[in-house]
């Protein structure tokens, strides 16, 4: 820029002496400015230091750059002017003003043009993602300015619903409605929609994704609270959430319950460190409970979730972890009594169904009996709320994993009907979007891989719901409860398994390959269903059901069994596991939970 700005004020001298005496090239008066010439090539360097001129980054040029470039060219001018008139160094004495607006005209435009070639090139060298901008708000036109120094993102059009803003042009780039976008991505002018509309509601935004989220990916920028957290612009441009694959807004669940159940309380988290018991962590923190027991059995898992704890609280909250199985009695009865808890949060359990299935003694030992160990000594604890997390695949279950959680609830119900001081509930819910072994960590995984999908079957079902409405629906259940409820969240129709694959493809910015679109980017295959899955789930054994205090939380009435015949049960699964016969804890699970059948080669 220096040696730029230096070449540019000889060019500037002669085209002001043209323009001063109407001449193209006037060689004798030329001659005779040479003193005022050589006068400004001397002080330029010097001005150019002072005003720090030369130390502006190209990629970041703007307006008030080029303010400093005007007063740069508005000094050499000015003291071109002076010396001229002082001197005599042989101008007519409008050219010094007429060469500062020249120059100063020259130089602006060429770091204008420096900047877009330096854009361009790095557009070609990294292969730039060409992206739409949907807003032509504050918010757009700064993310346009900051996504110009990107060489990973280029901005190639701008979207807005306003009519007065489509047709103009922001920054050189023109404004467009809408409607335009499925023709720019089909011509591949556009891979992927950033959507700059920080302040306007989610529900506005869901609307957007689901009008535009199939034709390529959206990102949303962060709203202004989420970016003074950390981070720049660009980088904290986030990926569509996964409430965006659900076809219902997420549920929102009030939080003045849960401060006033959790608030200055002792709470043992059992599962710490898994994808609910995690969740239930954060916002039990948020209540602000005296102490918060994190029992867990894996170690790494444990440490994350402590580590996590610790950094977000303010220091008055006991974090206390416990490394330890729900199955360890001695432990267990300690942990409560020694930490005077006040409410058991149970979400424990093992739950990859395929895992579950091959490992069925391993399943009901940890699952049921797990659950019993716990229960019984948060009840000679004085406990006085547990609530067992489970899953509406304890619903006439066709697997192990299942049929393990419908006997924990039965021993939950059973220890209510025999309890004077705690307050037994469990909350059943679908697929939980995002958690370990969930099926969408697995397809954005294929994803990543090239793909293929992998789909058990083409009619395959289920209910969805996020991590967060999980927890919050767990945390509320506890405020809620009477003894022996199950509660049960409205979560809308099932989702068919494959329309969320589509849809995640979708989203990612890819194509599904199929024979309609042989040229796509991610194929789905179909690999039949596993042993123990259904086609679709049910979230109630039976059909009645009771209002709660929130209209998306229902309670369901269902019978159980005696005390004797839960009695009947245990004593039977005890034996087998202490037989390892996997083949009798399958009878016992077929004889005591409705809809569970035995494989054909058990029978």
């Amino acid at each position: 820029m220096f040696v730029l700005d230096i070449a540019l004020i000889p060019v500037a001298l002669v085209l002001a002496l043209g323009l001063r005496l109407g001449e193209w090239f006037p060689a004798e008066r030329i001659e005779k400015s040479i003193p005022l010439l050589v006068f400004l090539l001397v002080v330029a360097p010097l001005f150019g230091w002072f005003l720090s001129v030369h130390k502006t980054k190209l990629q970041s040029f703007g307006n008030s750059d080029s303010l400093k470039v005007g007063l740069f060219a508005a000094c050499l001018g000015i003291t071109g002017a002076a010396a001229n008139w002082m001197f005599g160094l042989g101008a007519p004495r409008t050219v010094p003003v007429i060469f500062a607006f020249i120059f100063f005209v020259m130089a602006s435009y060429f770091r204008l043009a420096a900047q877009r070639l330096l854009v361009w090139l790095g557009g070609r060298r990294f292969k730039a993602t060409p992206v739409a901008v949907y807003g032509a708000g504050a918010a757009g036109l700064q993310l346009v300015f900051a996504l110009r120094q990107s060489r990973e993102i280029r901005p190639v059009v701008i979207v807005d619903d306003n009519p007065s803003l489509q047709g103009v042009a922001v920054s050189g780039i023109s404004v467009q409605k809408p409607e335009n976008l499925a023709q720019l991505v089909e011509r591949g002018g556009v891979k992927r929609i950033l959507l700059a509309m920080p302040s306007a509601s989610k529900q506005r935004q869901q609307e957007i994704i689901r009008k535009y989220g199939h034709l390529c990916e959206i990102q949303a920028l962060p709203s202004f609270i989420e970016l003074m957290a950390g981070g720049g612009l660009v980088e904290n441009l986030r990926s569509v959430s996964l409430d965006d694959l659900m076809d219902r807004d997420a549920v929102l669940l009030g939080a003045p319950e849960i401060t006033n159940a959790y608030s200055n309380k002792s709470v043992f988290v059992s599962g710490a460190g898994g994808s609910i018991g995690s969740e239930l962590c954060r916002q039990v923190l948020a209540a602000n409970p005296e102490k918060i027991v994190l029992f867990e059995m894996s170690e790494i898992a444990l440490y994350s979730i402590e580590r996590e704890l610790r950094s977000l609280s303010t220091g008055d909250i006991e974090i206390l972890p416990i490394l330890g199985s729900v199955c360890d009695q001695r432990l267990v009865d300690k942990t409560l009594r020694d930490c005077l808890v006040d409410t058991v949060l149970h979400a424990a359990a093992y739950k990859h169904v395929p895992l579950v299935e091959g490992n069925e003694l391993e399943g009901v030992r940890n699952n049921v009996f797990g659950t019993k160990v716990l229960a019984e000594a948060a009840m000679a604890a004085g406990v006085k709320r547990f609530i067992l997390v489970s899953s509406d695949k304890a619903v006439r279950p066709t697997n192990i994993m299942g049929a393990t959680k419908r006997l924990a609830e039965l021993v939950i119900q059973d220890l209510q009907t025999r309890s004077n001081a705690t307050n037994f509930s469990m909350v059943r819910f679908g697929n939980v979007m995002g958690s370990s072994g969930s099926v969408i960590p697995l397809f954005r995984e294929q994803i990543a891989n090239g793909g293929p999908i992998t789909v058990t079957h083409k009619d395959m079902t289920r209910f969805f719901m996020t991590i967060p409405e999980a927890a919050r629906l767990v945390l509320l259940a506890g405020s809620f409860a009477e003894g022996g409820d199950v509660f049960v969240l409205d979560m809308g129709k099932q989702i068919k398994i494959i329309d969320m694959a589509k849809r995640l493809i979708k989203l990612s910015g890819l194509t599904v390959k199929d024979a309609e679109n042989p040229e796509g980017n991610i194929e789905i295959v179909f690999t039949g269903i596993r042993p123990g899955e259904k086609l679709y789930e049910e979230l109630l054994v039976g059909s009645n059901t009771l209002p709660t205090p929130h209209n998306k939380i229902m309670r369901a009435q269902e019978q159980f069994l005696s005390h004797e015949e839960v009695k009947e049960f245990l004593s039977g699964l005890t034996q087998a596991i202490d037989n390892s016969d996997a083949t009798q804890a399958r009878q016992l699970i077929a004889k005591w939970v409705e809809g569970y059948c035995l494989p054909v080669n058990s029978r």
